[in-house]
């Protein structure tokens, strides 16, 4: 499994409520919660962001609320990973559930900036930056993981 795009690049405590804002959480439409994704940290994000495009992020990416409506946003926005120093917890697992490929990395979260060309190889843990010819070594999904994401996140998986 591998992914391939162009960085958007966030800072610190990124949460949940500017991720998604509060005020769309009414809706459980995909593509709705899609339209509205960043836009209280990054207006422009749903008018930039194509298939497959990366989020990096610094420390405690997905903090604040345990709402699964934010990974969500993200992954139907396109997002092929997110890649952070570190994850909320509740955000990590979330994204699992329902899918979407994460990966903590703090070196690449440091060095990658806003609009380099990144590949990510999944079953290895290797993030290349193509812009900067660097390569980052994160640590990759266990086979189960792997799995749950190929199947679209885990109640899909469970479904064979």
């Amino acid at each position: 499994m591998k992914a391939h795009g162009f960085v958007h690049k966030y800072g610190d405590n990124v949460d949940t409520d500017v991720i998604i804002p509060a005020r769309y959480l009414n809706t459980s439409d995909h593509k709705e919660l899609a339209s509205h994704c960043m836009e209280d940290i990054d207006k422009d994000f749903v008018n930039k962001v194509k298939p497959g495009d990366i989020i990096v992020a610094n420390m405690n990416f997905g903090c604040g609320s345990s709402r699964e409506h934010a990974p969500i946003a993200i992954k139907a926005s396109g997002v092929g990973c997110v890649i952070a120093s570190t994850f909320a917890r509740i955000f990590y697992r979330n994204a699992i559930n329902i899918g979407l490929p994460i990966l903590e990395c703090d070196e690449a979260a440091k060095d990658i900036d806003a609009g380099d060309e990144v590949d990510i190889d999944f079953d290895t843990g290797v993030i290349t930056n193509v812009t900067k010819n660097k390569t980052y070594q994160a640590q990759p999904f266990p086979d189960f993981i792997k799995e749950i994401i190929n199947k679209g996140g885990l109640l899909k998986s469970l479904k064979g």
